[in-house]
């Protein structure tokens, strides 16, 4: 039985801004001998890829999860890209998911190894390779024999590269926890009869694989044997109905740190203090004992990884946003909650639990050994207004929706309704402007009439099944000769695609999309030629699951395709299937960097031949705001100088408004109280600008009742003249600065008697 108090975060040695493996034992191409032991192929070729993707993130990321409070890094394996074809497998570079295993355990951490195979994570395909389509008589995940067949291989696989490589605690490792499948009761009443046995059987062939660590199944009740059902969503401190088996400790494998977004849907976010409070319910009323944020790093699909409607940028308003940097005060404030839990480790790993209410809402739930440690979750469950509490002779103040944590069942540590983790502001500011028609070159790609196609059919053929997954497009070509009519013709077009895109006689005539939960309908009048042939040429579209276009086939983004084709210089106005590419010097300092696509309409766009993934910026929100306008390039996929930029945009996009720039934490802004009675230990106000920049302004200062909070901010009735003297004095250009909110500080008391707050924004530069 697992007694440990962990939380963990989910990063993903396949994330964009996590880098690559570089030059290891690891790296290059791998086979499996007949014993079932995976060896490598010594190749040049696996040799000369080496070290092609550094994986400088890797430490700073995992770095700050550790800073952070986590004790487990957890992530998935993605089938799909480590066996892209049946039996050859790819482990090289950011796929080295040992060296990323090997990192954590470096970092002095655990590991969580969600071997699924099928993982779901808005990911395409949900993990699953594509070659599984075309095996005869398959059914992925029922008790379907040719998919269990491959399943176990790839599971074994997986499994015995972690033992070979002594990876499991069991064998002295840093995983602690594997889990198989992936909220498979969502669908198993789908899979009828077929359901429940592939349930147990994946769970007897997991456990049969014999790693010495236990295994999980999310969102299986009824999760077999020794397996352990764990907990998915938000509220599972309220929702989770504990484990199946009093031997099985109660987990939560995804605690989501905020929505994913789709493409179309307005953003939506999780406060760090609704977070805390699902936490230490579920540590306290649960008996949690595992917990793992998802995402704690989102980071970016790149290329063509994202499942259907869902943007490049994954998971961004994490604790580590998708270029890594630390986005508070979500981070702060989990921080300040995992060292207040650890206080509490002694009593409730050994304790015994008691609960008694305090109110007709509120609660106490204590954890005592009987050696006296001793510790106390004070719970708020109303939503409406503050209450004041007596515990154990002393009076107590609960914010709504909170709870007050007591390590020593006497003095709080830490509310969960109350941030004092500074914030900060996140600014991306252009570098590098590509406004002139001189720096652009273009290359319009071409429109099939009949005669061009080389596969002919007398039905419609599903586009998946003829592409293969290798590009989201497909042109669909039908010829006929036109009539004497006066009548303008209408097309009508249905289709399951993302997204339509029409040509007539080579002429671009309208486009239509589906969205998440809605396929595609286009009714759009048509120019004919009367009395002669005429060419239709519907370039369909597919955006996540996923040959289609003349440039994707000559790999115009890369370093020896673009001077396969002809180029001209950017002519005015734009056309739709037009490749762009120009150059730039990559921009100086270390600061993440981002291309700005604000002004394109959709499409993909590379560097130096890396795609940073498909743009849609045409596809607005219902408030008439894009998506997504900025787009994640790691400094790995730069040079100093003379990078090169491609872009193809399906629509009228217009590259002269594409800048190049860098992101960078520009403000911070601190708010805490003064202590008064019944309320948490005051703390002081703490700010810390990123490494390399220093507090250069006081933006606002206020001891005694400023208004709003941070990012909306006024002096209140009760304000000390002297706030932003005194704040200048101990902050300015100094790195971090600390200051406690007393009137001792501000030399004198504006508001006796009444409870006072400092606030404070500052610039970093």
């Amino acid at each position: 039985m697992m007694r440990m108090k962990t939380k963990t975060t989910e990063l993903s040695p396949m994330n964009g801004s996590s880098g690559g493996g570089g030059r290891s034992g690891h790296d290059g191409e791998w086979e499996v001998r007949p014993e079932g032991m995976l060896v490598q192929k010594r190749t040049e070729r696996a040799r000369r890829l080496s070290g092609k993707w550094p994986n400088e993130m890797w430490p700073s990321l995992i770095r700050k999860a550790k800073e952070g409070g986590l004790d487990v890094i957890q992530t998935y394996v993605f089938w799909n890209l480590h066996e892209p074809q049946p039996g050859k497998y790819d482990f090289s570079g950011r796929r080295d998911i040992v060296r990323f295993i090997k990192k954590i355990q470096a970092h002095g951490l655990y590991a969580s190894l969600r071997i699924g195979p099928y993982i779901e994570s808005e990911w395409s395909y949900g993990g699953l390779p594509f070659w599984l389509h075309d095996i005869p008589g398959i059914v992925f995940r029922s008790d379907n024999e040719p998919f269990k067949f491959y399943m176990k291989n790839f599971t074994t696989l997986i499994v015995n590269m972690m033992k070979s490589e002594r990876l499991y605690a069991s064998q002295g490792g840093p995983i602690i926890l594997s889990q198989i499948e992936n909220e498979y009761q969502n669908v198993e009443r789908a899979f009828h009869e077929r359901g429940p046995p592939y349930v147990r059987w994946a769970a007897k062939m997991a456990v049969g694989l014999e790693t010495g660590v236990p295994w999980n199944m999310c969102k299986q009740d009824d999760a077999p044997g020794p397996v352990i059902n764990s907990c998915n969503g938000m509220k599972c401190g309220q929702t989770f109905l504990g484990p199946n088996s009093p031997n099985k400790p109660s987990i939560w494998s995804e605690n989501w740190t905020t929505f994913y977004q789709l493409y179309g849907k307005n953003t939506r976010t999780r406060s760090p203090e609704d977070i805390a409070y699902q936490v230490a319910l579920f540590i306290s009323k649960k008996y949690g004992s595992f917990i793992n944020y998802y995402m704690y790093h989102g980071g970016t699909n790149f290329g063509r990884t994202a499942a259907a409607y869902v943007p490049t940028s994954y998971y961004d308003l994490a604790p580590l946003d998708e270029y890594g940097l630390i986005q508070q005060p979500k981070w702060g404030h989990l921080k300040d909650l995992h060292a207040a839990i650890k206080l509490c480790s002694e009593a409730l790993l050994r304790g015994t639990l008691t609960s008694s209410y305090l109110g007709e809402q509120q609660e106490a739930v204590v954890f005592q050994t009987k050696s006296g440690e001793c510790a106390a979750f004070l719970m708020n469950n109303g939503s409406e207004t503050d209450e004041l509490v007596v515990f154990q002779n002393s009076t107590y103040g609960l914010p709504p929706s909170s709870i007050s944590i007591l390590p020593d069942c006497k003095n709080v540590a830490f509310n969960t309704a109350q941030v004092s983790a500074q914030y900060n502001t996140r600014s991306r500011v252009p570098v590098t402007k590509f406004n002139t028609a001189e720096r652009w070159e273009q290359f319009r790609d071409v429109v099939p009439n009949f005669d061009d196609t080389s596969l002919r059919s007398d039905t419609l053929l599903e586009q998946m099944n003829t592409t293969q997954d290798t590009s989201d497009y497909l042109w669909y070509t039908f010829r006929f000769q036109g009539n004497c009519s006066n009548d303008q013709p209408v097309l009508n077009v249905n289709s399951l695609a993302h997204v339509l895109h029409v040509f007539v006689n080579g002429v671009f005539v309208g486009s239509a999309h589906g969205t998440h939960t809605s396929s595609i309908t286009l009714e759009t009048k048509v120019p004919l030629n009367y009395n002669e042939m005429n060419n239709v040429s519907l370039l369909s579209v597919m955006v996540g699951l996923p040959v289609g276009l003349l440039g994707e086939k000559l790999k115009v983004f890369s370093d020896d395709g673009h001077m396969k084709v002809r180029w001209s210089r950017l002519s005015s106005p734009t056309q739709p299937l037009t490749w762009y590419k120009t150059t730039f010097d990559a921009p100086c300092g270390t600061d993440p960097v981002a291309l700005y696509l604000g002004s394109m309409g959709k499409g993909e766009a590379w560097v130096n031949g890396q795609s940073i993934g498909r743009y849609w910026v045409s596809f607005t929100e219902p408030a008439g705001n894009p998506t997504q306008t900025w787009y994640n390039v790691p400094r790995s996929f730069l040079r100093r100088t003379g990078n090169l930029l491609v872009l193809l945009d399906e629509e009228y996009g217009n590259p002269l408004d594409i800048s190049i720039g860098t992101v960078s934490i520009t403000k911070v802004c601190g708010h805490v109280y003064e202590e008064y009675p019944g309320w948490i230990k005051p703390k002081r106000l703490q700010l810390q600008c990123p490494r390399n920049k220093k507090i250069s302004k006081i933006i606002f200062a206020s001891f005694g009742t400023p208004s709003g909070g941070c990012g909306s901010y006024a002096i209140g009735s009760c304000h000390s003249s002297n706030s932003r003297a005194i704040v200048e004095k101990a902050c300015l250009w100094k790195r971090k600065c600390s200051i406690r909110p007393s009137y001792r500080t501000f030399r004198r008391d504006p508001c006796p008697g009444i409870p006072k707050a400092l606030l404070v924004d500052a610039q970093c530069e």
